[in-house]
């Protein structure tokens, strides 16, 4: 039988030759999956950032009803009303951190805020997330139905915090909704942060309703608007328009820092969303959005978003804080025949670059604002302001 003989060159040379095949095979799969994106099973964290009346409640239970997902209102809130007496800048790297902690299911957290003897019910609007609602925070509601916050209210409170965090281990998506920054940066050690995948939800809304809107539950925003302001002295006359003025930078800041000029850690992680939008075709853009975070749409959630956005009302200010069945698309209109002319001018002043940035258009007269057939609101351009997920890309056909 013949004998093969082999040089100890060649199989010297076949290592090197397979080492060098097998590195060239890693650097190619490491470009493919950049070293800081999420492993596959880990879970999806996502911040509705947004400002006072613009939507985002409703946005908050879009994401609180679904069967995937552990949501929050507003954890900075505690921040904001504990150190009530300091301005937003000082404050926001609080409230960031306390993200950080919320994000990564960590409650404790919280008992520097909360009082000593704290229940589930210390979570501001703790009965708007489902989940608090489910178990095992609370038996109440299968994680396939939707939640009753009068039920939710009467029947799920607990002592500590102990289920919130058990609750929140279960769940794959992580959603807070914020209305505390006014500035992207603050936000940036939580993009760099490996522990988390964090996607951000930007959503927008015409400053004139806004306004209208926060008339409406004026008194609910005093200590807030002192915090915004920085605890400025300022005339009571001038300080909504202050306020105003102060958000709708904010807005312009976020959506530039992010869609100009952004750091790489930023890519495929942001979506700006206008509420007109969202008003005019609720499931397409619901939709968008849940395939931006990596969620599926269920048919349940389809009947549930057609109904609450195709009511007959447009609401009133006992539900300024509540989910009602109304009609998104009069609601986004009601500034236009409810706020007076001269308010719409100042708002128009001081929110003219924003409007601008973010497509609204401007009035010249109060029979053009009352004329319900002029469409005020410009068409965006494709991905003017989003992109999709690093993950989610498509490879160009070019």
């Amino acid at each position: 039988m013949p004998r093969c003989r082999v040089n100890l060159r060649t199989v010297i040379f076949l290592v090197i030759l397979q080492g060098a095949v097998l590195a060239l095979f890693c650097s190619w799969y490491v470009q493919l999956t950049p070293c800081d994106s999420a492993p596959s099973n880990a879970k999806v964290h996502v911040l509705l950032l947004s400002s006072w009346r613009s939507g985002s409640s409703f946005l908050g239970q879009v994401f609180s009803q679904h069967p995937s997902v552990f949501y929050l209102m507003e954890p900075g809130w505690h921040v904001w009303t504990k150190l009530q007496k300091n301005g937003a800048r000082t404050l926001r790297m609080a409230v960031r951190d306390l993200l950080r902690s919320v994000f990564q299911c960590d409650f404790s957290v919280m008992e520097a805020y909360l009082r000593e003897s704290h229940n589930v019910s210390s979570l501001f609007m703790w009965s708007h997330s489902r989940a608090l609602c489910s178990p095992p925070a609370c038996p109440l509601t299968p994680r396939n139905q939707f939640s009753n916050q009068t039920l939710c209210l009467q029947k799920c409170d607990a002592r500590g915090l102990q289920r919130v965090e058990k609750a929140c281990g279960t769940y794959s998506h992580v959603v807070l909704k914020e209305v505390r920054f006014f500035e992207l940066e603050s936000l940036y050690p939580l993009l760099q942060d490996p522990r988390l995948d964090l996607r951000i939800i930007h959503l927008v809304r015409d400053p004139r309703a806004v306004m209208r809107s926060r008339e409406e539950s004026a008194k609910a925003f005093v200590t807030d608007n002192a915090v915004v302001l920085e605890q400025k002295s300022i005339p009571a006359a001038e300080v909504q328009f202050q306020v105003m003025q102060e958000i709708c930078r904010s807005h312009v800041r976020i959506n530039e820092r992010a869609v100009l000029k952004p750091p790489p850690f930023l890519k495929g992680r942001y979506k700006m969303v206008r509420y007109e939008d969202m008003a005019r075709d609720p499931l397409g853009e619901i939709n968008a959005m849940y395939k931006f975070v990596g969620l599926e749409m269920t048919e349940e959630l389809e009947e549930w978003i057609y109904r609450v956005t195709h009511g007959k009302g447009k609401g009133s200010i006992k539900e300024a804080f509540k989910i009602t069945s109304r009609n998104a698309a009069d609601v986004s209109q009601a500034w236009r025949t409810a706020l007076p002319h001269n308010k719409v001018r100042r708002i128009q002043e001081v929110c003219k670059g924003a409007m601008s940035s973010l497509g609204y258009r401007t009035v010249n007269s109060e029979k053009e604002q009352k004329r319900l057939d002029i469409d005020l609101l410009v068409p965006r351009e494709p991905y003017q302001f989003s992109w999709l997920p690093v993950k989610m890309q498509q490879p160009s056909s070019s």
